[in-house]
């Protein structure tokens, strides 16, 4: 059996890979062990010192050449809801969000299969087996939990977990002072009803009724397209030099 010190973590580095947000760039990521009885706690220092949590794994971009990658969390006791993103909360006032425990299903994989062969079929997941998916959900010693949103339909009362269409899934992780976003997807079938920016908006929500002050989103990735949609969540903080700061687009454009 493995022994894991009871101590400080240890942490490691990779080797350099091809960076997946920008051409041309190698990225290395520092990381350590979520595990033992201070996993959740660990898991929420971490988390606020710009690190993310993959299975029992917490990483941070140790790049040697770019500093592109910045941790954003979503300010959820002030955020408002632009008019598009009302919208997009009424196009989905059909879709009901319930919170279990992080246990993975036949139904959540094959929902999860969809997504990655339609959205992300040459992707570093894409080749992910039900025993991957499994141990992504599972493999967690901190507070993690799996958000369902399934359609109710005019016949259909939903009374917990197994009943009515599922739609989308986000997995998360409860912290002291927030909500994170590990992993969330969708059916790619309902593209028009913008499930990825309704799920953030759940989570806001969600936060704001625990009475939690933020939603993390991981990385933000100047120059990246893919990850430009976390700047619509506004007002929000980024990990700076000197700490958590809040960002101020209209400054950083001028």
């Amino acid at each position: 059996m493995t022994q894991h010190p009871t101590q400080s973590p240890q942490f490691f580095l990779t080797a350099p890979s091809p960076c997946p947000y920008l051409e041309g760039q190698f990225e290395r990521k520092v990381f350590t062990h979520l595990v033992g009885d201070k996993a959740p706690e660990m898991n929420d220092l971490l988390t606020q010192g710009g690190f993310r949590r993959s299975q029992n794994i917490a990483y941070r971009p140790a790049c040697e050449t770019c500093r592109a990658c910045v941790s954003v969390r979503i300010l959820a006791q002030e955020f408002t809801a632009s008019r598009n993103m009302k919208r997009v909360i009424q196009h989905n006032s059909d879709l009901v969000g319930a919170m279990h425990d992080a246990q993975p299903s036949t139904e959540q994989y094959s929902l999860f299969r969809s997504y990655l062969d339609a959205r992300h079929r040459r992707g570093g997941m894409s080749d992910m087996t039900v025993l991957d998916y499994a141990m992504m959900v599972e493999d967690t010693h901190v507070d993690t939990k799996v958000i369902e949103y399934r359609r109710r339909g005019p016949d259909t009362f939903i009374t917990g977990k197994g009943q009515g269409e599922l739609i989308a899934v986000a997995l998360t992780d409860k912290m002291a002072d927030g909500l994170s976003m590990v992993y969330s997807y969708f059916n790619p079938d309902f593209e028009d009803r913008s499930l990825g920016t309704f799920m953030i908006l759940d989570h806001i929500a969600r936060a704001r009724a625990m009475g939690l002050p933020h939603v993390y989103l991981g990385y933000w990735v100047n120059g990246s397209r893919k990850m430009n949609y976390k700047m619509r969540f506004m007002p929000q903080e980024h990990l700076g030099p000197k700490g958590w700061e809040r960002y101020d687009h209209e400054a950083v454009s001028r």
